[in-house]
């Protein structure tokens, strides 16, 4: 592509045209397109464009291995969308966007890198963040815009998008699995539903299901789901879309909510390594805490890094399978590793707690204020005697309560795969990093509310939150492997790499604006190569 400049012999004028070169088959030489895109000013020699020409279709149509041509002078802020662009590629989430929504996967960058950089500020704001930063799609984005980016965002690019990611991320190392709720004022939703709201929020919500990878602190996978579902029936769906996903070696990671019989053998059928926590009152639990309630808490058991006493067993697992075809029950014996842990700190405040029950359990039967949820435990933990002339006695059946307080303090945990308890310890609370993914995903990307009215906004919106989601979670796990957090936060590094400016004029490349040491040693520590 050349520019030819022509100047019309009436009025004096010079005009420019691109003119592009074709070889043309039926005459069997080359030739040339011309178009006009406006005309030269004989006063300072730059081009005033054509009224007429698009500028859109005009940087469009040159060709990829030749720069974009810059038509008006910029400054932008750089820095930290630089950064984006970088662990972008080095991650490949803009090779697999592009793969899977060719169309819209600019804008797509564009919006995740506005959720990751303005904290907590709705998309409504992104055109007055687009006029001031360099972004991958260098226009602004209005809000109606936005919300019909968001409706194409289909199911099947998603899913292609979440295997393309899958298999960068997986590599030895446990996947946590969690659900959150996300509250929602809206009654256009099919999924917005009354359920066991995890902040103790009144609103109906949606449940969020999350994979999050401990070592790589990156999430893998996410799946919307109705809010009346609990934890434990999600299981089977997991499996499913981790096959589907082609996610090999899984191990998972998962709390008390997720255990049953079923999917335990769900996983062995599956040949998935797994670490779930168990609750204490489970029969074989409680059969081996029992038989070492008094041995247990002594000093060879007893860790200084934790804090705490542990034991591990080795037991055999009733594994039953039913077979589709033929109806069949197949029992077997697996191998599976419990693994019991005590406290002192966590059984005072398991006993602070119960004391402030058996208070609230005396007040109302002493009032007269008496719960009907609370029947069982008024007659489970006390003797009861009305009279007349001196009202209600109350006498506290110690040897019921003595049987509650007796397994305060003790947590357990049960795998098919780690056989060191205090490997299986530090796993297990490596989980908190998902609780910090959920927060990051309410706070800063702006997802406390589902702030949507239809079904097709709202998955978008998800995925676009999921996208910025993987960004966020490199730079704080870049952060937090060089110690960064004891001098910035996280919006204090963007903030230190947002002043770097980029400058644009026409007929000159871009440059880059001054760049102190500590923001180099940003971009270092970040795995980034500074920009130049």
């Amino acid at each position: 592509m050349s520019r030819v400049f022509v100047k019309n012999k009436l009025n004096g004028v010079i005009y420019v045209y691109e003119s592009v070169g074709y070889w043309d088959k039926q005459k069997k030489q080359a030739r040339n397109k011309r178009k006009c895109i406006g005309k030269l000013d004989p006063a300072t020699g730059e081009i005033i464009p054509s009224h007429k020409i698009d500028l859109a279709d005009l940087i469009s149509s040159v060709k990829k291995r030749c720069p974009k041509p810059v038509l008006t002078s910029k400054r932008l802020f750089y820095g930290a969308t630089y950064l984006f662009d970088a662990i972008g590629e080095k991650l490949g989430v803009t090779r697999d966007l592009q793969t899977c929504f060719p169309d819209i996967y600019r804008q797509i960058l564009s919006l995740a890198y506005y959720l990751v950089l303005e904290d907590r500020n709705p998309l409504s704001r992104f055109p007055k963040w687009a006029l001031t930063h360099t972004h991958p799609y260098s226009k602004a984005i209005p809000s109606q815009r936005s919300s019909e980016i968001l409706r194409v965002i289909g199911e099947e690019a998603k899913l292609n998008f979440l295997q393309l990611q899958g298999q960068r991320r997986v590599e030895k190392e446990f996947l946590a699995y969690d659900i959150t709720s996300i509250s929602s004022y809206s009654t256009s939703l099919k999924q917005v539903k009354y359920g066991l709201n995890k902040e103790n929020d009144s609103l109906p919500q949606i449940n969020l299901a999350l994979l999050f990878g401990e070592n790589s602190r990156l999430p893998v996978y996410y799946r919307k789901l109705p809010g009346n579902i609990t934890d434990v029936k999600t299981i089977s769906n997991l499996l499913a879309d981790i096959n589907f996903l082609n996610l090999e070696k899984v191990q998972l990671v998962m709390d008390r909510g997720f255990y049953s019989e079923a999917n335990i053998n769900a996983l062995f059928r599956r040949h998935y390594k797994f670490l779930i926590s168990a609750r204490t009152s489970l029969r074989f639990v409680r059969r081996k805490l029992d038989e070492v309630c008094g041995s247990m808490i002594s000093r060879q058991h007893y860790t200084s890094k934790y804090g705490l006493y542990f034991a591990s067993f080795m037991l055999d697992w009733g594994y039953s399978e039913i077979k589709k075809r033929r109806g069949a029950v197949i029992s077997d014996s697996r191998r599976i590793y419990l693994h019991l842990f005590y406290k002192d700190q966590r059984a005072t405040d398991d006993k602070i707690a119960f004391n402030k029950l058996l208070d609230t359990l005396e007040y109302e039967l002493n009032s007269g204020n008496r719960i009907p949820e609370h029947e069982k435990l008024y007659t489970k933990y006390y003797d009861i005697r009305e009279s007349p002339v001196r009202g209600i006695a109350l006498t506290p059946q110690q040897e019921a309560i003595d049987a509650v307080e007796k397994y305060y303090g003790y947590f357990a945990l049960l795998s098919n795969g780690v056989k060191d308890p205090l490997e299986a310890l530090e796993i297990y609370r490596s989980k908190d990093l998902i609780e910090k993914a959920f927060g990051n995903l309410k706070e800063r990307l702006n997802m406390r509310r589902t702030s949507v009215s239809s079904e097709e906004n709202l998955e978008g919106k998800l995925f676009v939150q999921f996208v910025a989601l993987i960004y966020l979670s490199y730079i704080e796990k870049a952060m937090s492997d060089h110690n960064l957090f004891k001098d910035y936060t996280l919006q204090e590094l963007l903030d230190e790499l947002d002043v770097i400016e980029s400058f644009e004029q026409p007929g000159h490349k871009p440059r880059i604006g001054e760049i102190t040491q500590k923001q180099a040693e940003l971009y270092d520590f970040l795995g980034v190569k500074c920009p130049s």
